[in-house]
């Protein structure tokens, strides 16, 4: 009788923990007499024609296993390879399965002799998963380890996504030295960050940065544009100078992007179409967020005759592969024993098809069936709540226009003057942003914060 198998997939972009897991998951995986063989690449080499055991899979033993927890990346390596019908989304906004992919990788799996898979990923690893889960009928216990820095998968709860809090970790001690620097040289930033359905890791570092003005998807309507945008920086600039200061550093989620407009308009203000992933996602490193809001406030300040100095930055690849904070190396070690605990229990029940979760200290099974968003078929998303207290708090200690400076007349002349308008002109201006701002507080301009 041969040996049952443990296989273990990366998908997804990287994020800091991802061989944690896999440490952990081997040595509790080895430790109940089940093999464990790691497929390089994620999905890529057993979706296509050609698969190669010998150059597309290693063995994964405790003694090459046990210390790779302190490291960034994924000994593994990964790959956005997706098992959803590319072809199909052009018509539809249903995704369905490759049928001949997710035939190719359940055959090679169980050639294999893997009777166990633990997957490892965000969305849409999860989606393929999913896919392979229910392909095989149950013949193929799968269990999904939710990891993705931007922390938008459908966990109970406050949960956080492995690889987030190193990510925010980091990002935050990026942002702080920014912050100095545009102190020191009295410059302006525009930091974009990952985050490409939710706002998470750019509030996240707004927030524990301290961040002059944070901006994110969550809070702009479905159909919003650059102008709407720009307001908002450009109010909070403005503001800032008759507060004293003439530096400042904003942080903008890279999804805000999704809000300006259809494909089309996108492809419109970037003078060409947007390509998209395996997955059907337009590639938001190809539009450049930060420099189209650069551009667009430095022409607004010298039309009146000003000039200001303006930064544009990607925060994103850096934070991907960072060694992970000790909270994350706790974190991912209780996942991955956790996703073999739960393939091998889930043989007494025949559960199978189950994200790991922790609620409370204990290991919860999320089943694939309760992640599925029922218009799109994919993976349901998690998004930042703007109603709870956490983002209120986030949004108390920006400096951003507000309903009671446009009250007070004092105040309002005082940015009228700055803007070199009328005070009837600047509130003509900038009232669309306060109105809109469900969150504008009736207060007068808050005392300097050195931000």
């Amino acid at each position: 009788m041969r040996q049952p198998t443990m296989g273990v997939i990366v998908g997804g972009g990287p994020a800091p923990g991802i061989n944690g897991v896999i440490g952990a998951a081997t040595i509790e995986a080895i430790n109940n007499s089940l093999k464990v063989i790691g497929f390089y690449d994620g999905f890529s080499h057993l979706a296509e024609e050609e698969f190669d055991p010998a150059a597309h899979t290693i063995s994964l033993q405790i003694e090459n296993t046990s210390r790779i927890h302190f490291d960034g990346g994924s000994i593994l390596r990964t790959s956005r390879t997706s098992l959803l019908d590319s072809n199909k989304l052009k018509n539809s906004t249903v995704v369905q399965p490759d049928k001949t992919k997710t035939t190719r990788v359940c055959e090679r799996i169980r050639n294999l002799n893997v009777t166990h898979l633990l997957t490892i990923g965000g969305d849409d690893t999860a989606l393929s998963a999913r896919f392979v889960a229910e392909h095989s009928g149950g013949k193929i216990r799968i269990v999904h380890v939710p990891k993705t820095i931007d922390n938008d998968l459908p966990l109970p709860g406050d949960i956080p996504t492995f690889g987030f809090n190193t990510a925010r970790h980091v990002g935050s001690a990026i942002v702080a030295n920014l912050m100095e620097d545009s102190r020191t040289t009295r410059r302006w930033y525009i930091v974009v960050t990952m985050g490409r359905n939710a706002g998470f890791l750019a509030l996240g570092i707004g927030k524990s940065a301290g961040a002059t003005l944070t901006l994110i998807p969550e809070e702009f309507p479905e159909s919003t544009t650059i102008r709407h945008v720009a307001d908002i920086i450009e109010g909070a600039m403005l503001k800032r100078r008759i507060m004293g200061r003439s530096d400042g550093v904003v942080v903008v989620a890279e999804g805000l992007a999704y809000k300006l407009g259809d494909r089309e308009e996108l492809a419109r203000i970037l003078h060409r179409e947007i390509p998209v992933d395996a997955a059907g996602h337009p590639r938001l490193s190809e539009f450049p967020l930060a420099q189209i809001l650069k551009e667009e406030l430095q022409l607004r300040f010298a039309a009146r005759g000003d000039s200001i100095t303006l930064v544009a930055h990607l925060l994103g690849y850096e934070l991907r592969c960072a060694r992970p904070v000790t909270s994350d190396l706790a974190y991912t070690r209780d996942l991955g024993h956790g996703g073999v605990r739960l393939l091998l229990d889930g043989e007494a029940n025949h559960r199978t098809g189950l994200m790991v979760t922790l609620q409370g200290g204990n290991l919860v099974p999320v089943p694939f069936d309760d992640m599925v968003d029922p218009v799109t078929n994919r993976t349901r998303i998690r998004t930042v709540n703007m109603k709870s207290y956490t983002y209120s708090v986030a949004r108390a200690y920006m400096i951003r226009l507000e309903k009671s400076d446009l009250d007070a007349p004092e105040t309002l002349a005082r940015l009228a003057a700055e803007a070199r308008m009328s005070p009837d002109e600047f509130r003509e201006a900038y009232e669309h942003i306060v109105e809109s701002d469900p969150h504008s507080a009736c207060r007068a301009c808050p005392v300097m914060i050195d931000a």
